[in-house]
């Protein structure tokens, strides 16, 4: 882990992983905030409904196990290219499983 801040108020963050492909900083998360650039996400839902694990996404993605939990909580906005190869493995169309509007909950 490392600081984002320095005193008595900052804040843990975890260091992103420079090795880790397709990744970008979302901005303002660390403080709740949300970005105007913010890209909302279905991975959650894709893999619950297929029984995928974090594990099995990112194995079948080269990408650690962790960038696809930063990915799903909004942390970090997929490169174009990893959306591309997250919308392929689900077989699905990029705008299933992305957005830059919040999608609406389930059973609303």
């Amino acid at each position: 882990m490392r600081r984002e801040a320095e005193g008595p108020q900052a804040e843990e963050q975890p260091a992103a992983d420079p090795q880790a492909p397709g990744l970008r900083a979302a901005g303002p998360q660390a403080a709740g905030q949300r970005s105007p650039e913010t890209v909302h996400n279905r991975i959650a839902v894709l893999r619950a409904e297929r029984g995928i694990s974090r594990r099995q996404l990112a194995e079948a993605l080269d990408v650690h196990y962790q960038t696809v939990g930063y990915l799903e909580r909004g942390e970090y906005s997929p490169s174009l290219f990893l959306a591309l190869r997250i919308a392929e493995y689900f077989e699905v169309p990029v705008e299933v499983v992305f957005s830059t509007r919040p999608f609406p909950r389930i059973g609303s």
